[in-house]
């Protein structure tokens, strides 16, 4: 036997794996993870309980999945495509696209995940600060695009900040981004978007060509267990994404609980509705207190707590509610149980005096 080890790439060895959410003890509330809080849509259960065959192996192309969302929003089936979560779906892009000497553009602080997807594929990472209201720099993310970009992503609503991208930002960005560059746009969170200005990817296919959009089943249909999202776009770059798709990597049962939640929206959308109201009830009450939130347009809320991040998220513990921490730049606070309001807008009062002894 000798020393020596097994070679890993050296910017892989040094990529911490991603982190989720803290669980959470029984007695406490789970708001780390932007889940939803409601058990899944009646049928939902049932019809995954019908899929019993786990020796078969499930349909490769989740064709009666993607027939239906085809349908949805009016393009081909070709041109969707069904991954075992939205994240899935980043990864393929980025080795469908990018590789050594190519670079990925995206905003910073957005979602985590990011950074190693871009290091996975063996590319770039270019971070381009938000602004200080939490929403992304279009211009200057548009400034970064080189001819070694070969991809950018834009998240509307921006997690972890909440912040959407509005239409005529979006256009204006468009406008300046090559052709040849993809434009990944992640709307994992769309289905709380309550700003009438807000982008919306999908009408917008048709207009540019080199545009993709993400969706999933995990945040507004709360499917977060079972993992199923997907990708509206060009069929010749989809085809290129199911080339990098590990294969059979969607569940049958995945693939029917994403059916049984699209044939009940309505009751769907009235939940939605439920966690964006109060959502949008405890942004005010938090600004009341004096917190600088920005404008919250997913299932969460963030709040600025800077060098005091680690203090505020042992606080919230305390209390029985698990936040999620972001360096020392502040706290993700999903949108749970309606039980959890109070304690929440408690807690984060109690936090505003330490703050502002801080400042």
């Amino acid at each position: 036997m000798t020393d020596e080890r097994v070679h890993i790439r050296p910017e892989i060895a040094v990529l911490p794996a991603y982190k989720q959410g803290r669980q959470a003890a029984a007695s406490a509330f789970k708001l780390s993870s932007n889940e939803n809080p409601f058990p899944p849509l009646p049928g939902v259960v049932e019809a995954v309980q019908a899929q019993t065959a786990f020796n078969r192996y499930p349909d490769a192309t989740a064709l009666a999945v993607r027939a239906v969302l085809a349908n949805r929003f009016g393009v081909t089936v070709d041109e969707v495509h069904v991954a075992p979560g939205s994240v899935a779906i980043l990864h393929e892009l980025a080795k469908a696209t990018s590789g050594p000497g190519d670079e990925i553009v995206y905003a910073w602080r957005s979602f985590e995940a990011y950074p190693g997807v871009v290091t996975v594929a063996g590319a770039t990472s270019v971070q381009v600060p938000n602004r200080a209201d939490g929403g992304h720099d279009l211009d200057a993310m548009a400034a970064a695009v080189t001819d070694r970009t070969r991809m950018v992503i834009v998240c509307t609503p921006n997690n972890p900040t909440g912040p959407v991208v509005t239409a005529a930002e979006f256009d204006a960005f468009m406008a300046r981004v090559p052709e040849s560059v993809l434009v990944v746009l992640d709307e994992a969170y769309a289905e709380f978007v309550t700003e009438p200005t807000a982008v919306r990817g999908a009408p917008l296919l048709e207009r540019y060509p080199n545009l993709v959009v993400l969706r999933t089943f995990s945040k507004a249909y709360g499917l977060a267990g079972l993992r199923v999202g997907y990708a509206l776009g060009p069929a010749y770059v989809l085809d290129a994404v199911r080339a990098c798709a590990i294969p059979l990597s969607v569940t049958a049962q995945g693939q029917a609980a994403a059916l049984a939640s699209l044939e009940r929206e309505a009751e769907l959308l009235e939940r939605v509705a439920e966690l964006a109201s109060r959502r949008d009830r405890i942004v005010a009450s938090l600004r009341g207190q004096g917190w600088d939130v920005p404008d919250a347009q997913g299932n969460f809320v963030w709040l600025p707590t800077g060098d005091l991040t680690a203090h505020a998220a042992e606080r919230f513990e305390h209390a029985g509610i698990i936040v999620r921490a972001f360096g020392n730049e502040g706290i993700r606070i999903s949108i749970g149980e309606h039980e959890a309001v109070e304690t929440l807008l408690e807690t984060a009062r109690s936090l505003v005096g330490d703050l502002q002894v801080a400042e």
